[in-house]
Order: structure tokens, then C-alpha cells, then sequence
């Protein structure tokens, strides 16, 4: 992404594979074995950039490569998360400004929603923490500036209530979006609220590139965000908890992190600070995963870390990169979050072309598949859309192009579930038509959000579908769930064909829409889609909330 912070927020990836001048358990609860990770000295934090031309197969227009021969071919799947990132930090995406009214905060949102359905996208995830402020009314942090424009101002409204319950309203995961460590987006304590914690604790707060910090190695700092998202996790209905790619700052040239004196009051049996920093980020990451479990088993966790972890040159384990490393730069051990099971999904930011030398796609993507694969975490890819509307991608097919592979290395056994767009402006602003493309020739269908199976389901059963009519707005389709209250569903997918036949749910082109359920047994669903001259058969089935399936219904056929 683009290095000014007020301009993007989740991956300004200052110094990292993008040339300086452009220049973001032990759990085992999944039942798989955790592999060691080999002892490899951390390396000095310097960035080896690499060259910037694609190579030399890309750079003579081969598309992407013999693992995804055949891919686009195999048409659309059923299952896999597609989601956008709404930022709010600086206003990037919602609200558009800070001063607007309730009502039109509420209006933006509702357009993101619009959108999120017009690409048959499936999740968003909201930034709702931004810099230790808060989109709800947190008793320990005050109101987000970025809602009115005055730190600790009461909008008017609870936004955090409000987006989920729109979200879901369309059948939409809502992962609430959290920035952990930064506390402000400059550097003078003084101009923060009163009653932040930053001014009550000012011992848990360092200045550094322009922006104050909480320090990460101090335990009551840990607790102190902790409790502050968990505080929504408990009072909201969110689907999963997230955390993008800043932990430890990243580097800023002449600046060193002023955590010495914390080294040396909590760094006792690490020799190197590097270590211990990691041990600090690597304790906030299992400890955060295993209170939201304890709190509300079935909200997801995960990640969007920089795209590389460690170069193969730095250590065998890394990917064929030559960009900066998350392991060294921020202190964040991505690869071992995933081997220890404490995220259920990680969303690695792969911003990179295929074929770039530095940071290929093509090389990048199959490596984080296959430390996912290992413990069954799901992988999401974070895509860089701003970089068509910023030049950087001159190909208008590069992101379908992405997904194409990505199928690729499905079949190779090691699954890509899904791609979240930074940021959601970008999408409807389509540059070069490459989010069209993306909806063309991988999205034109719904699709459901994959099923975690170590997550608590609920027994769901088929629904009781009617005969369906005719109706002025469309095919009138009614059923009733019939499980008893504790075992409702959560939401309904509804398939069709054409003629009067049998339906093959697992075929992702008679999937024709996902429908939150109402209140009450009896539910309804127009297809508007539906051609008056033709006769269509149906069948629906019920989900619970973590999209596990039931089976089908009896097909029904109007004519």
C-alpha cells in the first residue's frame, strides 16, 4: 500500500518489498500435529529489496503458470470467503469524514453493504478500533475521533451495533477490525482525551515515528487491550475478531524503538531484545485467542500480517522472496501462529504481482498454503486493489488472475479459502474494470463462507419447502425450519435449475443466494431473478452460524 498512513492503513509496508521510493499453542484444537519451528537466528533489520522486474517468464506474458493450468476451467466454487476492509483510521473508507451526522454515517455504511453485494462478496471487515479509541461505548477507551471529528463525542448512536446488525441483515460475516498496539496517530500525549488510558498511564506509552505506542512488553499494557476488545466480543454479535499487520512500528530510518528500559525491567532469560519482542507479541496473540474461545468459542481470530514472514536466504523455512520480514521488522512470528493453531484463519497481504521477482505471487501464495495445510488453519489472501487504481498493477486481469491460481494450488491439496480487497473504496471504483473482471470470471455466483470444523456447530435440519408460486416480483419461495428453537438456523442457501430435475447443492452455479433467517419458523425468498417464461426447481437448506450445512430440502418445481 501507499506509505502515507492518512492515506492506508493496514500495510504501509514502509522499507518492504516495494522500492524506499514507493515505499504495510499449544491449543491444538484442530487435532493436527504442531511441527517445531527450526532455531534460526533472527537477522540483522535490514531490508534487502531484490529487483524489481518481473521474471523472465512473466515478463514474456505467460499468465500464471503450470500449478493453475486448468484452474479457471474447473468454474466457480461453492465455498470461499470473499470480503473487503472498510477502514475508518483517517477516514480512509467509513465514515468519509469525520462531522457527519448519525444518519449519514448510517447511509455510507449501508452503501458499503450495497456494494459488498453487488460483487457477491460474502464478509467485511470493519475497522472498529483504529488507535485505542472505539467504535462503541467502550467504558475503557473513549470514542474514535474519526466518528465526529472530537476525541471521546458520543456519535449520536452505537456504530458497532449497527454495522453488525446490517451485516447480518444481508447474511454478511462481520469481523470487528482491531488495531492492537497504536494508540495515536501523533506523538503528543497531550492532545488525547483526559481519561484515555495513554494520559492516566502515561508510563504505558512510547512515542515513535510520529506516533505514540503502547509498549508491547509490558504485561499491563497486554491486559489493558485485552480487556478492551474483549469487551466487545462479549457485548456484540460478531462473527470473528481481527488484527492487521502492525505490532512492534515498522522501522523508521534513524529511530530505535524506546523499550530499553522495559528490556531490562521484564527482558530477564533473553539474551536478545529481538527475542523477547517476539515473545511479547507471541503471548498477546495465544492469550487474545484463547479468551475469545473461553468468551464466545465460535468467533473466529484471525490475522492480516505483511506477506512475508522470513526470505529464503535469512532461513530455509522462508519463502523465495527478497523483501522485508514481518519474523525481524515487527517482531511478528506469522508462521508460527499458524503452527500452533491459535488463529483460525490467517490473511497474509500478498500485494505483489505474479512474477515479480522480489515478492512473487506465484511463489508466495503456495508457500503460505502449505504452513496453513499443516495445521488446518484457513488461509484468506489479502489483495491489493488500491495498487490497480495506484499504477502499480498494469495487468487489469492480475487480481482474477490471483484467484485463477489460487485454484491451482487447491488442487495441489494445500487450499487458498478465499481473498479479502484492500480497501473497500477501491472496489466500486473498479480501476481499469479489474474488480468486474474479478466478479466475471470467478464471483458471478454466490458463495458460502467455508465451514471451520473445529468450531462449535449446531445440528441444523433441512427445511420444509413448499411449493413454490409465482408472485408479481418474482418466484415466491416459503419453508419452515424444522429444528426445534435450540438448533434453529442461522441462515438459509437457496439453489435452483432450470426444467424440473434434481439439484446438486454441491454444484456452486445452482447456488443462487444466501438468506438470514427471520423471526419465526416460517420463511419466505423472492427470486427475482426468475424468468417468467421458463420453470425453475428448487431447494434450500439451513446453516448454522459458523456455515455448516444441512441437508436439502424436498425439491420443488413451478413451471
Amino acid at each position: 500500500m501507499p506509505l502515507d498512513d492518512t492515506r492506508d492503513d493496514h500495510a504501509t509496508h514502509r522499507g518492504g518489498a516495494e522500492p524506499p521510493a514507493i515505499a504495510r499453542d499449544g491449543l491444538h484444537r484442530r487435532g493436527f500435529l504442531t511441527l517445531a519451528v527450526a532455531g534460526v537466528a533472527a537477522s540483522a533489520l535490514t531490508v534487502t529489496v531484490g529487483s524489481l522486474a518481473p521474471t523472465p517468464a512473466f515478463a514474456a506474458g505467460a499468465a500464471v503458470g503450470a500449478a493453475s493450468a486448468g484452474a479457471a476451467s474447473a468454474g466457480p466454487r461453492k465455498r470461499e470467503l470473499r470480503a473487503m476492509w472498510i477502514s475508518s483510521v483517517v477516514n480512509i473508507d467509513w465514515p468519509s469524514r469525520t462531522g457527519l451526522t448519525a444518519d449519514e454515517q448510517r447511509a455510507e455504511f449501508l452503501h458499503w453493504l450495497d456494494v459488498a453485494e453487488q460483487f457477491n462478496l460474502n464478509a467485511v471487515f470493519v475497522q472498529v478500533r483504529p488507535t485505542a479509541d472505539a467504535f462503541w461505548p467502550s467504558p475503557l477507551e473513549p470514542w474514535s475521533q474519526y466518528l465526529t471529528g472530537v476525541q471521546g463525542q458520543d456519535p449520536g448512536y452505537d456504530p458497532l451495533a449497527f454495522i453488525v446488525e446490517e451485516a447480518h441483515a444481508r447474511n454478511l460475516e462481520l469481523h470487528a477490525w482491531y488495531n492492537p498496539y497504536r494508540v495515536s496517530m501523533q506523538a503528543d500525549p497531550a492532545k488525547l482525551v483526559p481519561e484515555h488510558p495513554a494520559r492516566v498511564h502515561p508510563e504505558w506509552v512510547w512515542a515513535y515515528g510520529g506516533k505514540l505506542y503502547f509498549d508491547p512488553g509490558l504485561p499491563e499494557v497486554q491486559e489493558h487491550i485485552q480487556r478492551a476488545i474483549l469487551h466487545s466480543v462479549e457485548h456484540y454479535d460478531l462473527d470473528g475478531v481481527h488484527f492487521d499487520d502492525y505490532f512492534y512500528p515498522y522501522p523508521v530510518a534513524g529511530q530505535t524503538i524506546p523499550d530499553a528500559a522495559t528490556f531490562a525491567a521484564h527482558g530477564a532469560g533473553f539474551g536478545d531484545i529481538a527475542d523477547w519482542r517476539r515473545h511479547n507479541v507471541d503471548t498477546f496473540v495465544s492469550s487474545i485467542s484463547e479468551r475469545i474461545k473461553a468468551l464466545k468459542p465460535w468467533v473466529k481470530f484471525g490475522i492480516s500480517p505483511f506477506g512475508i514472514w522470513r526470505n529464503r536466504s535469512t532461513d530455509p523455512l522462508g519463502s523465495e522472496t527478497g523483501g522485508s520480514q514481518s519474523y525481524d521488522l515487527q517482531f511478528a512470528d506469522t508462521r508460527k501462529w499458524v503452527l500452533e493453531g491459535w488463529l483460525d484463519y490467517i490473511n497474509p497481504q500478498i500485494y505483489w504481482q505474479i512474477g515479480l521477482a522480489v515478492a512473487d505471487y506465484a511463489k508466495l501464495a503456495p508457500w503460505w498454503a502449505d504452513v496453513a495445510a499443516t495445521s488446518g488453519t484457513h488461509l484468506y489472501i489479502g489483495e491489493a486493489l488500491y495498487k490497480v487504481t495506484s499504477g502499480a498493477f498494469t495487468d487489469p486481469a492480475e487480481l482474477s488472475n490471483h484467484l485463477t491460481m489460487d485454484r491451482g494450488i487447491d488442487a495441489a491439496g494445500t487450499p487458498v479459502h478465499g481473498n479479502v480487497y484492500f480497501s473497500a473504496k477501491h472496489v466500486p471504483a473498479d480501476p481499469q474494470g479489474s474488480m468486474s473482471r474479478v466478479l466475471a470470471d470467478h464471483y458471478a455466483h454466490p458463495a458460502i463462507v467455508p465451514a471451520m470444523e473445529w468450531l462449535p456447530a449446531t445440528a441444523v435440519r433441512a427445511p420444509v419447502l413448499t411449493p413454490p408460486v409465482r408472485g408479481d416480483a418474482g418466484v415466491v419461495l416459503q419453508w419452515q425450519d424444522a429444528a426445534p428453537p435450540t438448533r434453529r438456523a442461522t441462515s438459509f442457501a437457496v439453489y435452483r435449475v432450470e426444467g424440473d430435475g434434481a439439484i446438486d447443492v454441491e454444484d456452486a452455479t445452482s447456488l443462487i443466494a444466501t438468506v438470514r433467517a427471520g423471526a419465526g419458523v416460517v420463511q419466505r425468498f423472492t427470486d427475482g431473478s426468475a424468468e417468467a417464461s421458463r420453470s425453475y426447481s428448487y431447494a434450500v437448506t439451513a446453516l448454522d452460524r459458523v456455515w455448516n450445512e444441512s441437508a436439502p430440502s424436498r425439491v420443488r418445481t413451478v413451471g
